[in-house]
């Protein structure tokens, strides 16, 4: 055995062995359950041993590099050696995960491999479209498919833990992480959530086993979407209504799809904020949902408690989060620093400590990590999947199925493919930075296939590009604010000239890639820069536009919507979105994408979305002022939840309930006829809403409640049935109590949220 060696932590400190050659190693058995596994090691740790496996730090050195001297480097690198740290974050690539693992599971007493953590949130090396884009295909199945080649990628490269999926559903455009999330239905945002857990971890927990797998993070908990105004990390206050019925469905969704990790999110939830939230970790997540995965704070949220003015210093903040249920500390080294002394002092129950520790270690069994610590270490494998033409190929698929039509009049689209003189105008039709969006802090710069490029692939037309203008001005980097040409319109001439002589002008128009995201709130959701002058002046010399938007948020375009023919909503779509808008523009790709987010028709409208409530006076029954709408413009939407054209049209007929009246637990089944009218063969995204008339609670005037995806030759009929039972008709009351109620439904079957074929049934 090994001399007993004092390691001194800067924190505190801790008599521990040189090696795990003297311990009890039958916690690696592979053939002891894993619950036995785990208490085998817990009845050998110390209490500060315990505490760093609840003790997260971000990349903190050039990890194949010397040893970190001096200042918080050199101390977190002690705390590693000394076996407190049981996550880390931003490290990546085999060499470096390979190098900090061996620390863990080599140099420190008992030898417990570390998580790997990153933000994998739209692909690690080759990207997807951000999530609310991919949301917008209504495609579960690619969705999934999308998450499969994130989690592909990050594994070879080491990650086996991803930040996501984002789950908040938010009503509000000015929120920057809207470009995060599955936008503003809680029933779309619970099937995408479900779609994208099993895409990461894959069908069973077993899955988690294979090497190309990596745990997910349902994030974050809760209700950070209601940020006041639409402010990064502010306020929420939302009713018991809203949190049950709104925000917690796609959490839950994750729960029961597998989801093994959790992240608390920034905001207070009535006047509390969610780290130190018993309520929300507690009592719902632990106990009533029965989750036993483990939840990790949002960046430094442990510490960010004092700045909420709900933690006095370190040690309440420490107390409050750990007594609340948030397990493990990332960065605030609040849990490293006050938590052995908490429980030595009798403030903290070490059962709480040895919870936390259980969870965690439970999921790095599941990830069998103690079998093998060096599992996503295989430099082969990390050389032969990043950017591989498989990814390449699969990411160019979720970025066709994520395009939505807006508009489509004149007949310019799609675009010929000989013959004409089409005009390219817009500094972001040229631009391979920008299409990556938000949250893509592993791939390289300029890595995207630009519009330019991939309308350059059909060489049937004479293609002329102008910039126009400059979107920004100088650097432009995810962690710093963005600054627009306001001024510089030295391009509009040459831009006008090439316009005036085009059949066609394709304009390229909207916000940069790090114009959402975190941090990236807007006041205004219209076009930055220059670039609304410059469509507007283009217009003067031709009409025949071709609007294409990329964005990474709903945005209102009134001007636009009332001028520009056709309007293509193709968000920040990644690797391939040259490709992608390129193939939908000229009709090999026709598109068939919905919105899952409603876009208002000017910013004063927003919060803005389909599922509102009736009101007292919800139309002008007497044809004065009072009631429920605006003085200066319609109360809808520009366009709505579930909007999207496609270049062949469909008629929706025939429907048809089984029942018109059904007793509790009774299911109702609900068909319609849907006929491809138009030229193109196509898909349809079928939608079914109820509104339940009558109710213990108000409920809103419309829930989507089902969809189907469906392919449709020209001239094609098919039949869609989709099942109404107790699990979307009920609703949850203020304490949370799931309710089916008595009464009459009315329901709508259609290709929007704003308009189809209805009918109605009784629940007797």
């Amino acid at each position: 055995m090994n001399a007993k060696k004092l390691i001194t932590t800067g924190i505190f400190t801790l008599i521990t062995i040189g090696t795990m050659n003297a311990q009890n190693k039958s916690y690696l058995d592979k053939t002891k359950p894993t619950e036995e596994r785990i208490d085998l090691l817990v009845r050998q740790m110390t209490l500060e041993e315990k505490v760093g496996q609840m003790n997260q730090y971000n990349g903190f050195w050039e990890v194949t590099g010397p040893a970190p001297t001096g200042g918080n480097a050199e101390l977190k690198y002690k705390h590693l050696r000394a076996g407190l740290v049981g996550s880390m974050l931003s490290v990546r690539g085999v060499k470096e995960v390979k190098a900090v693992q061996k620390i863990a599971v080599e140099e420190t007493r008992l030898g417990i491999p570390l998580i790997i953590g990153f933000d994998v949130i739209h692909g690690y090396k080759t990207l997807s479209p951000i999530p609310l884009a991919e949301a917008a295909s209504w495609d579960l199945e690619a969705i999934k498919k999308s998450a499969q080649v994130a989690a592909a990628e990050a594994s070879a490269v080491g990650i086996n833990w991803t930040f996501g999926p984002n789950v908040d559903v938010s009503h509000d455009a000015r929120w920057g992480r809207v470009m995060e999330g599955a936008g503003e239905d809680a029933y779309l945002g619970s099937k995408i959530a479900t779609a994208r857990v099993t895409g990461f971890q894959g069908d069973s927990k077993a899955d988690l086993l294979k090497v190309n797998t990596i745990a997910a993070c349902a994030k974050h908990f809760a209700a950070y979407g209601f940020a006041e105004a639409g402010k990064e990390y502010n306020t929420v206050d939302i009713s018991n209504s809203r949190l049950y019925n709104e925000v917690l469905p796609p959490f839950y969704a994750a729960k029961e799809a597998g989801v093994r990790t959790f992240m608390n999110s920034f905001n207070i939830l009535n006047g509390v904020p969610a780290t130190g939230n018993a309520f929300l970790q507690r009592d719902i997540l632990k106990g009533k949902w029965n989750f036993d995965g483990f939840v990790v704070s949002d960046w430094a949220s442990v510490r960010e408690m004092i700045n909420h003015g709900y933690a006095k210093d370190g040690v309440d903040a420490t107390q409050k989060a750990v007594t609340a249920g948030s397990d493990m500390d990332m960065e605030s080294s609040m849990y490293v620093a006050e938590l052995a002394k908490l429980v030595q002092e009798g403030k903290v129950k070490e059962s709480l400590v040895d919870d936390a520790v259980r969870r965690i270690l439970r999921v790095k069994f599941e990830l069998g990590l103690f079998d093998d610590p060096y599992r996503y270490c295989d430099e082969k494998r990390e050389k032969a999947t990043i950017g591989n033409k498989a990814n390449n190929d699969g990411v160019l698929d979720m970025a066709k199925k994520s395009i939505v039509l807006l508009k489509n009049e004149s007949n310019l689209l799609p675009l010929k493919k000989s013959g004409q003189k089409i005009a390219l105008i817009g500094a972001l039709a040229n631009d391979k930075n920008s299409p990556l969006g938000s949250w893509r802090i592993a791939s390289d710069d300029n890595t995207a296939v630009s519009v330019l490029e991939g309308m350059q692939q059909y060489k049937g037309n004479q293609l002329t590009f102008e910039k126009g203008a400059d979107l920004t001005i100088g650097k432009t980097a995810f962690i710093e604010e963005l600054v627009f040409n306001t001024t510089d319109r030295s391009g509009f001439d040459a831009a006008k000239k090439a316009a005036a002589s085009a059949d066609v002008v394709v304009m390229v128009l909207g916000e940069h890639g790090f114009q959402s995201g975190e941090g990236r709130s807007r006041t205004n959701l219209d076009l930055p820069g220059l670039q609304q002058e410059l469509l507007e002046e283009i217009y003067k010399v031709n009409p025949n536009i071709v609007l294409v938007l990329n964005n990474g948020r709903p945005l209102a375009l009134p001007w636009a919507a009332a001028h520009i023919p056709s309007i293509v909503e193709a968000w920040h779509l990644g690797t391939q979105t040259g490709n992608a808008v390129a193939q939908v523009l000229y009709g090999d790709y026709n598109p068939s994408g919905k919105l899952p987010m409603s876009f208002p028709r000017n910013v004063g409208q927003v919060p803005i979305y389909y599922n509102n409530y009736s009101t007292g006076r919800p139309t002008n029954g007497e044809g004065n002022v009072f009631w429920s709408h605006y003085t200066d413009v319609e109360k809808t939407p520009q366009f709505p939840f579930g909007f999207g054209l496609s270049y062949t049209t469909f008629e929706y007929k025939n429907l048809k309930l089984d029942k018109t009246a059904i007793a509790l637990g009774e299911a109702v089944k609900v068909s319609v006829d849907v006929t491809n009218t138009g030229n193109y063969d196509g898909k349809e995204v079928v939608q079914l809403y109820i509104h339940d008339e009558v109710a213990s609670l108000a409920r809103p005037v419309k829930e989507l409640k089902g969809f189907e995806l469906v392919d449709l030759k020209k001239g094609e009929t098919k039949t869609i049935t989709l099942t109404l039972t107790d699990k979307e008709l009920g609703f949850f009351d203020n304490d949370g109590n799931y309710l089916v109620e008595h009464g009459t439904f009315k329901i709508m079957v259609g290709g929007s949220s704003d308009k189809g074929l209805e009918s109605s049934f009784e629940i007797k």
